[in-house]
Parts: structure tokens; sequence; C-alpha cells
């Protein structure tokens, strides 16, 4: 099955290429190859507008995104071959580069952690509360680790400390 990214956006350069490697990997570190899913790097306008209209917070924000809805860590039971889909992450490229920006991170290496985080939330985690939280960072650790195994990197999930 495919990765499909779109570059919806001018503002921010993206390296297309190596961002959809490293999603295909973690894609297949969570064990959902069959599944498509899609990626759009959309700028703060595009990202304002579908958090208002979905989150009914009208502000830029860094991920977005399901197709199906599962209990966490469950891969979706398509009962045809159009929903082997896990759906879109939207990441918000220029919302992540300002704040990469800001706290002196690596805009290339948070991009692809944002898109972890994006597809554990396609595949049901949440950070709601502080034992589901949990949940979710060990998920995006496991699935991190694996693809630094894959590729030398050293990138670890973003959400430490929110509780």
């Amino acid at each position: 099955m495919s990765v499909v990214l779109r570059n919806a956006q001018r503002s921010v350069p993206v390296r297309r290429v190596p961002l959809r490697r490293a999603v295909c990997a973690l894609r297949a570190a969570l064990g959902a190859s069959r599944f498509d899913v899609g990626l759009v790097c959309a700028g703060n306008a595009l990202m304002q507008r579908l958090n208002g209209a979905y989150r009914q917070r009208p502000e830029p924000t860094d991920v977005l995104f399901p197709f199906h809805q599962v209990a966490a860590g469950e891969l979706p039971r398509p009962r045809c071959r159009g929903e082997y889909n896990l759906g879109d992450i939207f990441l918000g490229v220029e919302y992540i580069h300002q704040q990469c920006r800001d706290a002196g991170e690596d805009f290339e290496g948070v991009l692809v952690v944002t898109a972890a985080h994006g597809l554990c939330h396609l595949l049901g985690y949440r950070h709601d509360t502080k034992p589901a939280w949990e949940q979710m960072y060990r998920k995006e650790a496991q699935i991190l680790e694996e693809l630094n195994r894959l590729t030398g990197s050293r990138l670890r999930p973003l959400t430490a400390g929110l509780f």
C-alpha cells in the first residue's frame, strides 16, 4: 500500500523523499503496511481552518488527522479494498518550523516525530488522560526506536513531560 505525500504550502521547504521514507518505515513498525496513509504538509491558514472546523480551535497547530475509529493499537478491519486507508495526517509545517526555530530544534527530525505522533492517533492512541498518554508515549518511542535502528537517527517522542 502507499504513503501519498502532498505539499500544500510554499512557506517552508520540505524534503519530501526522506519524510515519505520515514513514514513508510513508521507505518511498517506499527504493523500497518497494508494500509494507505495520506500525508499533507500544510501552512498555517489551512491548519487554522481545519482545526476550527474539526476541533473548534481556530488556530494553527502541528498535526491533525482518522478514517477509522479504533481502540488504541488496533488495526482497522476493512470490509472492502477502499477501506484499506488509515486516514490523512495534516502536518502544520509552517507552525512546526516556527516552533523549531524558537526552540533551536531540528525541523526535519521534528517533522518525522510529528508524523509518528499522527500515525499513532490514526491507530486510536490518545493523550487526553495520563494512562492514555503513557500508552501513546510508549508506542511512539517503540516505533521511533525502530526507525532509529534503520536510519541511524536519534529521534524521540516530543510528548515527553505532557503530564
